[in-house]
């Protein structure tokens, strides 16, 4: 058909040419680092975090109710 061409299909980049196609090159000023791994998050640590908060909620319902201010 007329003015439709076939499009090319996009390739995928790494970081470098990624980065070099929006910022232009690098200087000094930019470079990698690498990040040591993330902590280890225990679950049982997480989990009773949530019982507390339930049991926490329990108590708050067993409460007396606060007696109603005087006029």
């Amino acid at each position: 058909m007329w003015g439709q061409r076939k499009r090319e299909r996009l390739r995928s980049f790494d970081e470098a040419t990624a980065y070099a196609r929006c910022h232009g090159e690098r200087d000094e000023n930019v470079r990698l680092v690498k990040l040591p791994p993330r902590r280890a998050r225990f679950e049982d640590v997480l989990s009773s975090g949530e019982s507390l908060r339930q049991e926490f909620e329990a108590r708050l319902d067993g409460r007396e109710p606060e007696p109603e201010p005087a006029s």
